[in-house]
């Protein structure tokens, strides 16, 4: 070892004496025992650790202070670089080299993951980071997601001996708390047992990485890294796109419950709904267990402002905010927990920055627009089929069906109709939402009804109750 290098290495090791003095034995060792020192190059100190998962965490938690020490030891360090052991650096060839394909197989060893064909340094395979504010300690529990709630927490504590919940699927609408959710679960799953081998990719990262894979000749290892996970976390699966990429991820959620493995996805519909998937996967989705996230009551509305405003009264920002413009908030913002947020925000911004006192007149015009938003929400293509099959005795699979009786066609014009009217959808993606048939079957039922309103008024009548029916969300 050279001079520097020894210097260096005593530094690392005065380090760690600090680490374990600030921090405590016991995160010490679920946390920083496992770092090891490399080198110190070019201005900068690398480090490895066993996982991807636990690589994240040290970044996100503790970056900033493991950059501080090593400055106070070493002024030239401008930066900590901390690495999964095993990985390849370097630009993998078109083929996988042999010691990479044996470590990928080695399943119970430390995972070595697959690099895009172009990266150097970044990983292909690893782990999107968590909010860290999202933890089970910030999470508002009431009536509407009591059950999902429990659940997840029942999942992340859980460990290797897994629950009877799997695959957990959650579902509910914009703003309700399932990306929460599910970033808890994984700081939980961490916390408990630091060697979990975890990944959480939204569905978009799933497809690109798997994509990335393909294109650099290395999707068998990426699948069989894939399948070495413990605990999986998939995040808006709605947007899982490409036949291939579905494949792909059926065989892997197969492979992983198969192998008493967790998985944990999330969605704003349940797996009934869900576009692409066939028959199967969207029975294996349903057959652990489904969560729901309702609307938040209006209890639950007010038990999460006043986790927000003590949030901002930690973080220095005291927004004082009487009883009754926190109850007039909590009764007037009632469609997601993010325009909630929203509304306290700019109440605090008026309160710190402006200096004006937040009284129920000015909450009143500062958040009119939220409240007039919320009024009438987003309506979906399924929604629509599942109404009109309702109205019309036909089940939702025969609108999307090739059957063409007249019993059958009916009902999937007007649902083509009121799926033009009612959403931005275009022609296209109407016509893949009924069985993937082409735009011009959509115009032409869409020109049919439109004739047909003229002269019939008991359709007309028909078609006015449904997109009452549609409007007001019901079922």
């Amino acid at each position: 070892m050279t001079d520097s290098g020894a210097r260096h290495a005593e530094a690392w090791s005065r380090i760690v004496q600090r680490l374990r003095a600030e921090f405590g034995e016991d995160i010490y060792r679920s946390w920083f025992k496992g770092l090891s020192f490399v080198e110190v190059s070019d201005m900068t100190a690398v480090l490895t650790v066993a996982t991807p998962f636990l690589r994240m965490w040290i970044r996100t938690n503790y970056g900033a202070r493991l950059l501080a020490l090593w400055r106070a030891e070493c002024p030239g360090v401008e930066r900590v670089d901390v690495r999964v052991r095993g990985v390849e650096t370097a630009t993998p060839e078109r083929s996988t080299p042999a010691p990479v394909q044996r470590r990928l197989r080695d399943t119970r060893s430390a995972p070595a993951l697959v690099q895009p064909a172009t990266a150097s340094g970044d990983q292909l395979f690893e782990s999107a980071p968590l909010d860290p504010r999202f933890k089970f300690e910030t999470f508002a529990v009431g009536e509407s997601n009591k059950i999902a709630h429990d659940t997840a927490l029942s999942v992340a504590t859980s460990g290797s001996a897994g629950t009877m919940f799997n695959p957990l699927f959650i579902h509910g609408g914009v703003g309700r708390g399932k990306t929460h959710l599910l970033h808890a679960i994984a700081w939980k799953a961490a916390e408990l047992d630091p060697s979990r081998r975890i990944l959480h990719l939204s569905a978009e990262q799933f497809v690109f990485r798997f994509v990335s894979a393909v294109r650099s000749d290395a999707a068998i290892p990426f699948k069989e890294t894939l399948r070495s996970i413990d605990l999986m976390l998939i995040d808006d699966l709605q947007f899982l796109q490409g036949k291939a990429t579905h494949r792909e991820f059926s065989h892997t959620m197969n492979a992983l419950i198969e192998g008493c493995r967790q998985v944990v996805i999330v969605a704003d519909r349940p797996p009934a709904d869900l576009c692409g998937f066939d028959d199967r996967t969207r029975s294996r989705l349903a057959g652990g267990l489904v969560a729901a996230i309702g609307s938040q009551e209006l209890a639950l509305r007010r038990q999460i402002l006043e986790a927000r405003v003590r949030a901002l009264a930690e973080r220095g920002q005291s927004v004082d905010l009487s009883t009754e413009v926190l109850d007039y908030v909590a009764r007037q913002v009632s469609s997601s927990g993010r325009d909630l947020e929203g509304a306290l925000n700019r109440l605090a911004a008026y309160r710190c920055f402006a200096n004006v006192p937040v009284t129920l007149d000015l909450a009143e015009r500062v958040i009119r627009d939220l409240v007039a938003t919320q009024e009438r929400p987003q309506i979906r293509i399924e929604d629509i089929q599942r109404v009109v099959a309702m109205h019309y005795q036909v089940s939702r699979s025969d609108l999307v069906s090739n059957r063409r009786t007249r019993a059958i066609v009916v009902p999937r014009q007007i649902a083509m109709y009121l799926a033009k009217v009612l959403t931005p959808r275009s022609l296209p993606e109407i016509g893949r939402r009924f069985g993937n048939r082409d735009h011009t079957t959509v115009l032409h039922a869409v020109r049919k009804i439109e004739g047909l309103l003229a002269k019939d008024r008991s359709l007309a009548r028909d078609i006015e109750t449904l997109r009452r029916r549609i409007e007001d969300g019901e079922s």
